[in-house]
């Protein structure tokens, strides 16, 4: 059935399909049933539980709208965003492209989501469902308006609308989609990012887990910075890695113009600096792998290499909704 939705799905303008497909699991919500995450791999970190480490990424549902549905589907957590304080549409359209040839997305969206508070009501009316199990994150990004100067005070805002409704709280400084914003991994930009967003959490009765995710195109020794910066703001983990803005080895044709590549493409890359990120701070900081994983290999490879939780996003695309259980069959611990 899936060859044929798949092939249906992919005739349409990729943004259209990834919207038909979050409509259709929001109508279907009267059929989701009380299904508990597949018990693969489990493990409790920052006193959170995961019954399996297989996490949907960030970018797929931005505004937190099926988290229900995506435990039906196996995922052992969700990261929900990039949510942003200021509502926004993102970028122009065509903005979502499918690299078929190369098992990638290219994406330019540029953080279209609704907005902090409606999607603080989003989780909030779902966290009141006691049939949700799973533990979600937040992703927060700078409002596209707010100018560089202003990010700290806007990551701000977004944390204090969301933390609650959250498991955990991801600071996305990497996204290539919105102008100006990998210059927050800067060292100078990023602790004063990090002092205002880790000194409000810490004055909180209960501080939520904090980790910041990084590019891929960041040069190892900037990306070991950002890592000791973490720790001296006590972040709890690090995300890695976004998309890369690098069009290396890619075959077929290509959409001209910006945009972040996701899925095969970014595996050696991400997988690489994952590998020295954990040798380096394994002892101070868990590590989320994200970046092309498309089967249970590449997931295998990214635990071998640091991961202590896997995101995925374009192997779900292409692999569809039994993509959750044939990754984790089998899968083995670190």
């Amino acid at each position: 059935m899936w060859k044929i939705a798949k092939h249906l799905l992919f005739l349409l303008d990729a943004e259209r399909a990834h919207n038909l497909a979050m409509q259709s699991l929001k109508l279907s919500k009267p059929y989701w049933k009380m299904t508990a995450p597949y018990q693969i791999l489990p493990r409790t970190l920052w006193g959170i539980h995961f019954t399996n480490p297989l996490g949907l990424a960030a970018g797929f549902d931005k505004n937190g709208e099926c988290l229900l549905a995506w435990q039906r589907l196996g995922f052992g957590y969700v990261e929900v965003g990039t949510v942003t304080a200021v509502a926004q549409a993102g970028n122009p359209k065509p903005r979502l492209f499918r690299l078929p040839q190369n098992g990638a997305l290219l994406n330019r969206l540029g953080f279209n989501n609704v907005g902090a508070q409606q999607v603080a009501k989003n989780l909030e009316k779902q966290r009141r469902d006691v049939r949700l199990r799973i533990p979600i994150g937040v992703n927060i990004g700078k409002s596209k308006v707010t100018p560089l100067k202003g990010a700290a005070e806007d990551y701000r805002k977004s944390f204090t609308v969301l933390a609650d409704l959250a498991d955990y709280m991801v600071i996305n400084v990497s996204s290539p989609n919105t102008p100006g914003l990998r210059e927050l991994q800067e060292k100078s930009a990023l602790k004063q990012l990090l002092d205002v967003i880790s000194g409000e959490n810490q004055r909180r009765q209960f501080p939520k887990p904090l980790l910041l995710k990084l590019s891929p195109d960041l040069h190892f020794d900037v990306a070991m910075q950002c890592a000791e910066i973490a720790v001296q703001f006590a972040l709890k983990g690090l995300v890695v890695s976004n998309t890369t803005v690098s069009r290396d080895n890619l075959v077929g044709s290509i959409p001209q113009g910006p945009g972040g590549i996701s899925g095969m493409p970014l595996f050696a890359k991400s997988t690489e600096m994952l590998s020295c990120l954990h040798r380096a701070y394994a002892s101070k900081l868990h590590f989320i792998g994200v970046g092309g994983v498309m089967n249970k290999k590449s997931a295998q490879v990214k635990l071998e290499n640091g991961a202590d939780l896997l995101q995925t996003y374009t192997g779900f695309i292409y692999g569809g909704p039994c993509f959750v259980k044939n990754v984790l069959s089998n899968l083995e611990g670190k």
